[in-house]
């Protein structure tokens, strides 16, 4: 590997002490940047020889804390592996290496009239191996579903330094679905070197519905109504009034209507006959949940410029406020309403604002914790908080995560959700890909050094000593 590709100075390595979690920042010793798979291979070879520890990064814009050396390790960055592999239109694939960019795909492809569906909110900037390693979703998730949804095959490189194939082209294979496996495990099976997607034709017809409500209540039983008809839209997402503001302070201009509580973004999409049908089903039942105001966007333009407030919502907020901590809970659709309001008195019990913006139509919570750093003791502050809004999910009969992951960041709260026998398979699961445990260590599981210690988790613990790794 060329010494170009191999970062040590200190002033360099600070770029990689954290990822997109800056509440807590551990800075690498070392870090390396491979261009190939064999480039790939050979340095996590070298790591399984030597009993060094790794953790792999991508674009870095994760937020769990999953790409982050927390303890000594080398980190291995695929950031320059950024080439298109192969392009197979006639079967819909394309293979890419995993440094290539969520939105380069769907630019190297719309000419010919297809796109890549799983869209992050920083798709501009995250990785598809990022991606596959988190099982990223985004706003087309509720009705295109996540990565997994659209990875075919994987060539993985193995703890060991190996090279193997996960899943094939095909979409249906009768051996066991290690590509499932793989998919969304944080860096701790492997890495993958080269990843083929699935891609989808573009539809016919395209609008963009956008309501505006009074209340935060109101936009969850319009979400409640829509999902309750039957329909399926491509996206629905949410915004509070806190980032209605601050999205048209970091724009200039009121494109979302200032004095709304909540706003309610609706994508449909298919043959023309079918989107017209259901732009004027939505609208109605959006105005029956109590909507001010129901937005129609049909032209490319102004759809894009609708979406462009949602995607860029988090950065506006972080332009308004110092600090920010991006929890990822999940709830039901049904208990949308009540978790809000929840949450609303969770905020102003901790003394800290939160800004909701997230994926309503498949209840996946984006709550944004806004603090100033500088503030003494404010760390456990918002860290009790999201804590606090994360039971409150699970308590509702939701899930800890739905697309950033558990890394550094939730690994303590993974046994509220599953028992001893649960997180002892999983770790089953993981000892078989890397029976020394050198890929992300630390990550996910729960441990007494990271987490302190419990009776849950020594009976987790003791439950795998006694079973047999295959």
């Amino acid at each position: 590997m060329p010494s170009r590709a191999v970062v040590s100075a200190r002033q360099e390595l600070l770029a990689y002490d954290c990822d997109g979690l800056t509440l807590a920042r551990h800075q690498p010793r070392l870090v390396v940047l491979p261009e190939t798979t064999d480039q790939v291979a050979a340095v996590v070879r070298l790591c399984h020889q030597q009993g060094v520890p790794f953790v792999a990064r991508g674009s870095g814009t994760g937020l769990s804390g999953g790409a982050v050396a927390e303890t000594e390790a080398l980190v291995i960055v695929t950031s320059r592996m950024r080439q298109v592999l192969a392009l197979d239109l006639v079967n819909r694939r394309i293979t890419v290496q995993p440094g290539v960019i969520n939105s380069w795909v769907t630019r190297a492809v719309a000419g010919d009239g297809f796109y890549y569906a799983p869209d992050p909110s920083s798709q501009v900037a995250c990785s598809i191996g990022g991606n596959v390693a988190e099982n990223s979703g985004g706003v087309h998730c509720l009705k295109y579903g996540v990565t997994s949804n659209h990875v075919l095959e994987l060539e993985v490189v193995l703890p060991d330094g190996s090279v193997t194939i996960l899943g094939s082209a095909l979409d249906e294979t009768p051996e066991l679905d290690l590509r499932g496996a793989f998919i969304g495990s944080e860096g701790t099976l492997g890495i993958a070197t080269a990843i083929t997607l699935r891609l989808l034709r573009a539809p016919q017809s395209v609008a963009v519905l956008l309501a505006d409500f009074t209340g935060m209540e109101a936009a969850g039983e319009a979400v409640r109504r829509v999902t309750a008809a039957g329909m399926l839209p491509a996206g629905m997402e949410m915004m509070d009034r806190l980032t209605i503001e601050a999205v048209n302070d970091y724009f200039g201009v009121d494109e979302y209507p200032r004095d709304a509580a909540a706003l309610l973004l609706i994508e449909l999409d298919g043959q023309e006959r079918e989107v017209a049908a259901a732009v004027e089903l939505a609208t109605q039942l959006c105005h029956e949940a109590g909507a001010r105001t129901v937005r129609q966007a049909t032209d490319e333009q102004e759809r894009a410029l609708l979406w462009k407030g949602r995607k860029s919502a988090i950065s506006a907020l972080g332009r308004r406020f110092p600090s920010y901590y991006l929890q990822d809970g999940v709830v039901p659709r049904s208990a949308l309403p009540r978790v809000l309001a929840a949450i609303e008195a969770l905020s102003a019990s901790h003394g800290l604002p939160v800004a909701n913006v997230f994926h309503a139509g498949d209840g996946n919570l984006h709550p944004l914790i806004l603090y100033s750093s500088q503030e003494p003791g404010i760390q456990e502050r918002v860290q009790a908080l999201g804590a606090a809004i994360l039971r409150l999910c699970v308590d509702a009969g939701g899930s800890i995560t739905g697309e950033h992951g558990v890394g550094a960041d939730k690994r303590c709260y993974l046994d509220w959700m599953y028992g001893p026998d649960d997180l002892a398979t999983m770790k089953l699961v993981r000892l078989a890909f890397d029976p020394h445990g050198l890929a992300n260590p630390g990550k996910i599981f729960p441990t007494p050094r990271s987490c302190g210690e419990s009776a849950r988790r020594r009976s987790a613990d003791e439950a795998l000593a006694h079973l047999p790794v295959f």
